[in-house]
């Protein structure tokens, strides 16, 4: 990866995902002293006490259940459940901390299941600052995954590339665990897409409508998504700061408006990411289908690494 700024040429511009990562998940008990697993997804208002969460066991948590940290730090009810799995929670915080303050001081980073890590302080710690990007915000604690193609970044690469003469522009598309859903339907079009909150500053709008010549570099599916549904929906650049839930799914044979060029990591089967990558390959058409596989099957026999902390691919 450290090769990229080879394939840069002066005036392309990135366009990066600059969310932070909250540390998620919360433990707790229930009254009889049964364990759960609380994973914060999203506030539900401005309060900042109602959130849709994720909680395990979820049979044994019905509407009108509680639970509590051990601690006493906070205590929680379930208020409503929906199909999907996602559950409304109303919590207590007797010390009056915010939910990210709290999240922060007893939480842990919601890595992916196929990566293991010993209960410990030190492994927490050190996951609060390995899964989240050089650039990210840490003002802006609103994802509970990472986007990993960012990873890849280090501070001297960034330097390398900015002398080179390349921009970057930041996005902030909130992460969800919709993402990583995997497509169970026979038909890909018949996959209900999830929904993800972004935000795209008055400076980043301008370049995607006004790139100065430079190619549009998208660092990651989740900014190709915030840029794509930004474009179908607005001709010219606001002056503002635009907040908007993209609902887009894009798959073969579908076109790009705003990306030239794309860095992504190596996903996994049946994901929307794969989708989405094999119409980049070959926009219009569905011959990425085959490409996508061919790299794959490259990638395989290679042993890249795949998933979160695995390796990536520049698509030119």
């Amino acid at each position: 990866f450290s090769d990229l700024p080879r394939f840069v040429n002066r005036g392309d511009l990135f366009f990066r995902n600059s969310v932070s990562v909250l540390p998620a998940r919360l433990e707790a008990r229930r009254p009889t002293g049964g364990a759960v697993e609380c994973f914060l997804l999203r506030p539900e208002d401005d309060s900042g006490r109602r959130w849709w969460c994720l909680l395990r066991p979820g049979k044994k948590l019905p509407e009108g259940a509680v639970f509590s940290h051990e601690s006493g730090a906070f205590n929680a009810c379930v208020e409503q459940k929906t199909p999907d799995g996602s559950t409304l929670v109303r919590f207590n915080v007797p010390g009056g901390e915010s939910m990210q303050t709290l999240a922060n001081r007893l939480g842990q980073i919601p890595l992916p299941p196929y990566i293991n890590r010993p209960d410990a302080a030190a492994e927490r710690q050190e996951d609060q600052q390995r899964y989240q990007t050089v650039y990210a915000n840490p003002t802006r604690q609103v994802a509970v995954a990472a986007p990993t193609a960012g990873l890849h970044f280090t501070p001297e690469l960034l330097d390398t590339l900015e002398k080179g003469g390349a921009r970057f522009e930041e996005i902030l598309l909130h992460v969800g665990l919709g993402t990583f859903k995997p497509i169970v339907t026979e038909h890909i079009e018949d996959h209900e897409i999830h929904r993800e909150i972004y935000e795209l500053p008055a400076r980043t709008q301008a370049s995607l409508f006004a790139p100065g010549g430079g190619r549009r570099i998208a660092v990651g599916t989740t900014s190709v998504r915030a840029i794509e549904h930004h474009l179908s929906l607005h001709t010219h650049p606001s002056g503002e700061t635009l907040a908007a839930e993209a609902d887009i799914f894009i798959h073969p044979p579908g076109r790009f408006r705003g990306v030239d060029a794309l860095i992504t990591n190596f996903h996994q089967p049946r994901s929307t990411l794969l989708c989405l990558v094999s119409a980049f390959l070959s926009p219009g058409n569905t011959d990425g289908i085959a490409w996508l596989q061919e790299i794959y099957a490259e990638a395989i026999r290679e042993r890249y690494r795949f998933f979160s902390y695995g390796d990536a691919m520049l698509i030119l």
